[in-house]
């Protein structure tokens, strides 16, 4: 590298945020990247391009000259327990961790170059995604380890409905749908019959072509809770065939996923209430899901 270029996902993201401290996270990369750099003995690379919104990664060669990948983070809530979550699947399914470091509201982890890296969104079609989406969660999902720091998909569910209910109404919304929505996005963590170890935002942009196996996720974002929460990211990443027809779309991937299709709608439902505020256009289809 000459100039330190930067993901133009994360430039933008960066200049949208409100706070300060994540525009100065930026500002300090340079010196973050080098000193990372420096201690790892790194040769690296240009970051890839867009890049995430709220990381540097880049291509990396350590001493022994592997083939690596070093993702430097900003730390942010969802995402606190990648590392422990790469460890634990240990390339089972997942990219390989070599190495990690958290240091104030920073994130460095050494992890495996999935080559030749095509996100499974831009290889495969939709239907065929869904196959391998599905396989990967059904192999992922797991007990979690004896004495683990993850924190409870309720956790998360709470905090993104704290933060619907202090949103603005939404007019598009029978303030009853919004209700039941909130409620069950509350609930349906608490009523699992299964606990394990989830991804919670597995989409095909988070899928990698590889050569160890010919898929490999990354960036995970590992809660324990209900495993029939974890289709969702991807319902929702294939929104032409989702609003033509919901039904068809879950009960598929239910049914390759191995979870109850009911439940599966019902948890739909719950996060197009809670998501609407953001993306209108879930409103129509939390009305079209709502429970009779």
């Amino acid at each position: 590298m000459t100039e330190f270029p930067l993901p133009t996902n994360l430039v933008h993201s960066a200049a949208r945020d409100r706070h300060d401290r994540r525009r100065q996270w930026v500002a300090r990369l340079p010196a973050t990247v080098a000193t990372i750099a420096t201690a790892w003995g790194l040769r690296l690379d240009d970051p890839f391009q867009p890049g995430g919104e709220t990381s540097w990664t880049a291509p990396a060669r350590d001493a022994a000259d592997q083939d690596l990948v070093l993702k430097v983070a900003w730390t942010h809530a969802e995402a606190e327990h990648e590392a422990e979550g790469l460890l634990h699947w240990a390339g089972n399914g997942t990219v390989l961790l070599h190495a990690s470091h958290l240091e104030d509201d920073t994130c460095a982890l050494l992890l495996e170059h999935a080559r030749p890296g095509a996100e499974l969104g831009r290889s495969l079609p939709e239907p065929e995604q869904d196959v391998v989406v599905s396989g990967l969660l059904r192999r992922l999902w797991a007990a979690p380890p004896r004495g683990h720091a993850f924190r409870p998909l309720a956790d998360m569910c709470d905090q993104w409905a704290a933060e619907q209910e202090a949103t603005p109404p939404l007019s598009a919304l029978d303030p009853g749908i919004v209700r039941a929505g909130i409620a069950l996005f509350r609930s349906l963590p608490r009523e699992a019959g299964r606990s394990v170890l989830l991804l919670t935002d597995l989409h095909a942009g988070n899928i990698l072509s590889a050569q160890r196996e010919p898929w490999l996720v990354i960036d995970p974002k590992p809660y324990v809770g209900d495993p029939t929460y974890d289709p969702l990211q991807h319902l929702l990443n294939c929104p032409e065939r989702l609003f033509t027809d919901p039904w068809v779309l879950s009960d598929r991937v239910a049914h390759l996923s191995e979870v109850d299709a009911d439940r599966l709608r019902l948890w739909l439902f719950a996060r197009c209430v809670v998501e609407s505020s953001w993306w209108p256009e879930l409103a129509g289809l939390a009305r079209r899901l709502a429970p009779r």
